[in-house]
This record gives C-alpha cells, sequence and structure tokens, in this order.
C-alpha cells in the first residue's frame, strides 16, 4: 500500500511538472516581443469609443477573452477593409463582434456585412455593440452552424473572414472560395496557433488543422497569399 501511494504520488508529481514545463513553453514562444507590442500599439490609431469598450468589456467578462482580435489587428482588419472597399463581406465567428465592426468600416455606403456566431451568448453582445454602432442596419447577424448558413447566403463576397473552430478551416474555406469574386480577398485569422505549429512534432487537433489549412492554401493555385506575422498569425489570401 505505501509502494502504491509513493507511486500515485509520483505520477501526479510528473504529471504537474509536465503541465507546468508546457505552459513555460508556451510563454518562451512568445510570437511577438512584448515591447515591440507595446511600441505598436501606441504607434497605432486609437479605436473609437465603442470598440474601446468592447474591448474592455469582453477582456474583463469573457472566459475566452483572448479569441479577440484586439487593437492592433482590428485596425489592421479595418485597414484592409477600407482599401478593398468591399460591397459584400462574411465573416465566419462574429465572437463578441470587434472584428465584425472593424470590418464594416471598410464597406461602401451600401454595402451589407454578414457574420456567423454559433454561441448565442455571443451573439447577443455583438448585436448590443452592433446597436451601439449606429451601423447595425449593415450587418446580418446569424447564429448557429456556419457550415450549414453558408450554403444558404446567395452572394458573391468581396471579403471573407474565417475565425472560427479550427478543425474547419479547410471547410469554410471550399465553401466560400467559390463564391467570392475574381480578385476578391480571404483573410484567415490564428494561423500560427500560438506558435504550435512550429513544433518539430505538431500536437494536437487544432494545431493540426492549421498546419493542413496552411498547407492547403499553399498548394491551391487558386489563389496567392501570404501569411502575415501579427498577433497568432493572419494569412492574406487573393483568388485569382
Amino acid at each position: 500500500m505505501h509502494e502504491l501511494l509513493i507511486a500515485g504520488g509520483m505520477y501526479f508529481l510528473i504529471k504537474t511538472v509536465y503541465k507546468i514545463c508546457k505552459q513555460v513553453k508556451r510563454y518562451l514562444m512568445e510570437l511577438v516581443n512584448q515591447k515591440a507590442e507595446n511600441y505598436t500599439k501606441q504607434n497605432t490609431s486609437p479605436l473609437d469609443d465603442v470598440l474601446d469598450e468592447l474591448e474592455v468589456f469582453t477582456l474583463a467578462n469573457h472566459p475566452h477573452a483572448r479569441m479577440l482580435s484586439g487593437h492592433v489587428q482590428g485596425k489592421v482588419l479595418e485597414m484592409i477593409s477600407r482599401m478593398i472597399k468591399p460591397e459584400k463581406i462574411l465573416e465566419i465567428g462574429t465572437f463578441t463582434g470587434f472584428s465584425t465592426l472593424c470590418l464594416a468600416k471598410g464597406l461602401l455606403p451600401d454595402g451589407e456585412l454578414h457574420t456567423i456566431e454559433i454561441r448565442p451568448d455571443d451573439a447577443n453582445t455583438a448585436k448590443k455593440y452592433f446597436c451601439k454602432s449606429g451601423i447595425e442596419n449593415k450587418i446580418q447577424l446569424h447564429i448557429g452552424d456556419a457550415r450549414e448558413i453558408i450554403k444558404t447566403l446567395n452572394e458573391n463576397w468581396d471579403l471573407v473572414f474565417i475565425d472560427a473552430d479550427k478543425v474547419n478551416y479547410i471547410t469554410y474555406y471550399e465553401l466560400t472560395l467559390p463564391s467570392v469574386k475574381k480578385g476578391g480577398w480571404l483573410l484567415a485569422d490564428n494561423v500560427l496557433f500560438h506558435g504550435e505549429i512550429l513544433d518539430d512534432t505538431v500536437k494536437g487537433k487544432n494545431a493540426k488543422a492549421i498546419l493542413a489549412f496552411n498547407e492547403h492554401v499553399k498548394n491551391d493555385d487558386r489563389v496567392q497569399q501570404v501569411l502575415l506575422t501579427i498577433r497568432d498569425g493572419l494569412l492574406l489570401i487573393q483568388k485569382k
């Protein structure tokens, strides 16, 4: 019995140390130097009042607040949208609506953004801030499984933003690419997936899915792409 207790204690200790080592490894694999990140934020135009409030609210109240695009990436999304001047945008993965509002800033006056969120609570938060922004009439919020909803949308997209469950990235890409206009754009978030895809042996279903997605796009002669090392990686894709 004594030997079993010791063995059990050793197993628990080893398991705990292993978890700590994984956390330390993730901490050491900082994709962007923190000083550089702070400097970047200081030299990026400020958010408007609604986006600032939404960022603060999400960071303070959401258990998965790290999923928020954040200040710098939000501005990148906004500026890409402003350069493209899209008439039709599709966003897959609304979360609390931060990236939606950033992308919507580049819409043409008669433009429209469709966004899909599977979680009703997050969709409700997003809807609240869409109303606060004053552009809720330009945003169509869909709640449910994006794989099914996309099939019902009879639109041709100027810009598609993919930021939902990672295991379905290839599915979302293939469902939307045929409806993207020639010369149109797709953006995919988290394509570095916390640095996990840089490991010698990639583990975890999400990291493996992102690695497969990146390879899928790289080998697709229908598009050209560049991987931007912004935040957790942003893949900018143009349909030929």
